[in-house]
């Protein structure tokens, strides 16, 4: 079974402080994209299961979000099988852009689906929760809203934008917890935009972008040159980053974006035009 598995976005993201369990509860809107990996779920008769990726720096053992999510299937099914998975990898890692996440649910709606459906939607949710705060979000492809430490997650009622995008992902990662530790103590930078923007299509603004722009300052430069283009109509990082990305006014556009992009960037700075789904 072959699923195509999207990036996403952080149309906004709040950080409303640091919870008992270590994590931070947050208030954030999601959406897919049209960037995309393929996962190819397999079900064999018998062997063992193995994991193969196409990306060879990303590794195949446990610590592969996509192992995880099968092995808690497993256990919560109760009983274990011999399986093949194969990521086709496209969007880039430790990107802000919940690949990983994005792949492991993915392994879930396939093993579900080849295991004759034992699982319900809700049920899925909270084995997805168990993964990762992200992984509930993509079992449903849509614009989302979500909360507590990012599992709570409510479908956007009324979502009909296909927002144009152009993504910007420098030569390096950040670590989400780093990002996170860092929130509390972390002050803006002069000169750099950070209040919320207003759209048409809800407020935009990420709370993670005054930690992680004090320590990589490539970031702030390039949102600030997002913005600066007459094509945008907004730019924001990302998740944790290290993508930043702008909403531009047409698809048209976003081409015009994404070449200038280049230009200035040079082959080190992966640049994806896009959709929202």
């Amino acid at each position: 079974m072959k699923l195509s598995s999207p990036a996403k976005i952080n149309l906004s993201l709040r950080v409303l402080g640091r919870r008992e369990d270590g994590f931070h509860a947050v208030d954030t809107r999601m959406c897919p994209i049209s960037l995309a990996d393929d996962v190819t779920v397999t079900l064999k008769g018998s062997g063992d299961t193995v994991l193969t990726c196409s990306d060879p720096t990303i590794p195949t053992n446990d610590g592969n979000l996509a192992l995880k999510a099968l092995h808690a299937f497993e256990r919560h099914l109760g009983t274990t099988a011999s399986w093949e998975i194969h990521l086709e990898k496209r969007i880039p890692h430790g990107a802000g852009l919940g690949g990983g996440s994005s792949n492991a649910a993915s392994v879930l709606l396939a093993a579900n689906e080849l295991s004759g459906s034992p699982f319900s939607a809700n049920e899925l949710s909270s084995i997805a929760a168990e993964i990762g705060s992200d992984v509930p979000f993509f079992l449903h492809q849509k614009a989302c809203d979500a909360t507590g430490r990012g599992e709570i997650v409510t479908p956007v009622e009324h979502f009909p934008w296909k927002l144009p995008l152009v993504l910007l992902k420098p030569p390096f990662g950040i670590p989400t917890p780093w990002a996170y530790k860092r929130w509390v103590e972390s002050v803006e930078m002069p000169g750099v935009t950070y209040a919320t923007q207003i759209c048409p299509w809800g407020p935009m603004v990420n709370d993670l972008e005054r930690p992680v722009f004090e320590k990589w300052s490539l970031l702030p430069t390039l949102k600030m040159w997002l913005l600066d283009q007459p094509e945008t109509q907004a730019a924001l990082m990302s998740g944790s980053g290290s993508t930043v990305f702008a909403v531009t006014r047409s698809t048209a556009d976003a081409g015009l974006l994404a070449e200038r992009a280049r230009a200035l960037c040079g082959e080190s700075t992966h640049i994806f035009v896009a959709e929202t789904l």
